[in-house]
């Protein structure tokens, strides 16, 4: 009798553990929204396709998880439940259900948002950059990674390099880069894809367009009023590169 308590005991221990989720804790992106961008078309209908959520922090010990859509960053509280695997309750009685299937981290579809899938993040990052820095380091690598060579523009046959970590060497007049991904920079860029260039402490909006290996930037016009928020539209063709 004791020896059938015992196994009894044992298979209750051992039932119990196995139905316990499994640990999410780290870094995951949305490697499908960097694929379809990868391809060369528009980066905003990759993200629109496959958004919103761009990145998920996790870690258990601390109980939080963080979204980031690539401008916001929200954070909530995490619940392990055995049956279906973890949720993250945000502030304002808003959920997320999450799960790892093999080697994904799947996001459930819920009433805001739709079915998401992410990998884990394999690109490095310095310890101390902003959260969502992995999604978007990996990005840049995918998109715009390689030498371009400017056939249109100032420095025309010049090489150009776009570095993952946001600097940018060879093109006249710029050291760092930033592609819009969300926010007010997709609101103010309206259907176009934006790109903010930078020269030391001074910057400015851009629009472009990329099609395969054809990467083309135009002037921001703003048709907006003064008091009003910025509306741009493509204007003079400032630059056009090809990926070698």
């Amino acid at each position: 009798m004791r020896h059938l308590c015992a196994l009894l005991l044992s298979a209750t221990l051992l039932g119990g553990c196995a139905s316990a989720p499994q640990d999410p804790s780290g870094i995951w992106i949305n490697q499908a929204a960097i694929d379809d961008a990868a391809e060369g078309g528009p980066l905003r209908e990759a993200l629109l396709a496959y958004g919103p959520n761009l990145e998920w922090q996790i870690d258990t010990q601390r109980q939080v998880a963080i979204a980031s859509n690539g401008f916001e960053l929200d954070e909530g509280q995490l619940h392990g439940d055995p049956a279906s695997g973890w949720q993250v309750d945000f502030y304002g009685d808003f959920h997320e259900r999450l799960n790892l299937e093999d080697d994904q981290l799947v996001q459930v579809q819920s009433a805001s948002s739709p079915q998401q899938r992410f990998v884990r993040a394999t690109r490095v990052v310095a310890p101390n950059a902003p959260q969502g820095s992995s999604f978007e380091h990996s990005l840049y690598a995918a998109y715009l990674g390689g030498t371009w060579t400017i056939t249109e523009g100032s420095g025309r046959d010049g090489l150009v390099r776009f570095h993952p970590d946001g600097q940018v060497e060879g093109l006249p007049g710029a050291d760092r880069y930033a592609l819009c991904l969300a926010g007010d920079c997709a609101a103010m860029s309206g259907a176009h894809d934006g790109i903010w260039l930078q020269l030391g402490e001074q910057g400015r909006s851009w629009l472009f367009e990329r099609e395969g290996a054809d990467l083309r930037v135009f002037e921001a016009l703003n048709q907006a009023a003064a008091n009003e928020m910025p509306d741009y539209r493509p204007g003079q063709l400032v630059w056009r590169l090809h990926r070698n």
